[in-house]
């Protein structure tokens, strides 16, 4: 799976499940800070992972991504 297309799903579940706005999601966005991803929703974003991408993350593998680009690199390096 392509980047652009991991890319483009997880900005479809941040926007649909976790109402993220839109032009909040850009590669550099710190996913607590700038996107609002508090520990409640670590969990959502686990399972929506799990769901879309087949990979069965850990919250604490979550712990230790900052930004958009480096969550949307672990799942292409998990799911390749």
């Amino acid at each position: 799976m392509s980047i652009e297309e991991i890319n483009e799903k997880v900005k479809n579940f941040l926007v649909e499940d976790l109402e993220i706005e839109e032009e909040k999601i850009e590669g550099g966005a710190r996913l607590k800070e700038d996107l609002g991803i508090d520990s409640l929703e670590v969990v959502d974003v686990v399972v929506l992972v799990e769901d879309q991408f087949g990979y069965k993350m850990k919250p604490e593998d979550f712990k230790e991504l900052i930004t958009l680009d480096q969550f949307t690199k672990f799942i292409q390096d998990h799911v390749a």
